[in-house]
């Protein structure tokens, strides 16, 4: 069995945050190696301002209170502790050029790369997850 866990971040709303991070966190809390790739919309989940602002799903709006209420972290917070365990966040290098993008939008310590530098690491990964 793989001691990687490799996670594709291709979506950008708070669901997929919480998804992606649960996972990630829980994956490095047990000893995993992981890596969170981020592409297209997935990238504003560790931009610098994009994190603060991710959407609730449509029709969704009744979880706010909850999150609110359950002391669940922000993703904010969320970030911080998935880095603080060693989980390695790579931006998607086209995905930025696209959108004008580049590294001083991103949270500190994140690796650019393209599908390449993702693949190498999750060639031997088990499980690939994308959200």
């Amino acid at each position: 069995m793989s001691n990687k866990v490799a996670i594709i971040a291709s979506n950008g709303g708070l669901f997929d945050a919480y998804k992606v991070f649960n996972i990630a966190t829980a994956a490095a809390a047990s000893e995993k190696e992981v890596a969170i790739f981020f592409t297209f919309e997935g990238l504003n989940l560790i931009h610098k301002q994009g994190m603060h602002g991710l959407e609730m799903p449509a029709g969704k709006e009744h979880f706010a209170e909850g999150f609110a209420n359950s002391g669940v972290p922000a993703i904010p917070q969320l970030v911080e502790m998935a880095q603080e365990l060693g989980v390695k966040f790579i931006a998607c290098q086209m995905t930025m050029d696209v959108m004008g993008l580049t590294k001083a939008d991103f949270v500190e310590d994140i690796e650019v790369g393209g599908a390449v530098t993702f693949l190498e690491f999750a060639k031997d990964a088990a499980p690939t997850l994308t959200f």
